[in-house]
């Protein structure tokens, strides 16, 4: 790993530390400011660190070696979301509040439309990678996962791809959704309907009407 891949690892501890000092000062001192603060932190300070990430160090789609001496901008940005990883019930939180979670991915770099319906369980492992549009329904726990990362003689090769869901799509609880999927408009997930990589679907037996 490169000192650059070392420090970023770092990441995660450090927005720990920082709420949990906030909430220290909190219960010593407390004012009306400091939960604003640890929202702050919690909420805004991983994205807008993300967007910062990939402008500086944009992550390509396609296939690199881990094991190569170099710098993974997609093991950075891995890092700066390793939290809602870890607390999964920290991005649920967020999407009991319609529309919040939505403009929260955008703000992470995501494309998403209008109207996109979030069940509390959804998880999105590679938050500036997804491509979704209008009226889009998203069943219980279905998982979105924009990298796949294969054992090779090599080295660990990772593949990186964004996930492109159109307009009018229902996804079916406990769908999962590889590097590359492709979902057109209209389509219907039937429940637990695995997409591999690259996949495209562009029909199923049922659409909305």
């Amino acid at each position: 790993m490169t000192v650059m891949g070392r420090i970023v690892s770092l990441y995660p501890a450090m927005i720990l530390g920082l709420a949990a000092a906030t909430v220290l000062w909190f219960g010593w001192r407390p004012s009306p400011y400091q939960p604003i603060m640890l929202a702050a932190i919690i909420y805004l300070l991983p994205p807008v660190t993300l967007r910062l990430h990939q402008s500086i160090f944009p992550i390509r789609e396609g296939a690199s070696n881990l094991s190569e001496r170099k710098y993974s901008p997609w093991w950075g940005a891995h890092q700066i979301q390793l939290i809602y990883i870890a607390i999964p019930q920290l991005e649920a939180l967020l999407r009991m509040v319609p529309g919040l979670y939505s403009a929260w991915l955008r703000l992470c770099g995501s494309k998403v439309g209008r109207n996109v319906y979030w069940t509390p369980n959804v998880e999105i492992t590679d938050r500036s990678m997804m491509e979704i549009g209008d009226r889009v329904v998203m069943g219980h726990r279905t998982h979105f996962f924009a990298h796949a990362i294969k054992p090779g003689r090599r080295g660990a090769i990772l593949y990186t791809r964004r996930i492109k869901i159109g307009n009018d799509v229902f996804i079916g609880a406990g769908s999962r959704a590889g590097p590359g999927v492709v979902i057109a408009d209209g389509v219907y997930l039937p429940i637990l309907t695995d997409l591999y990589v690259n996949q495209v679907v562009e029909s199923q037996q049922e659409k909305f009407e």
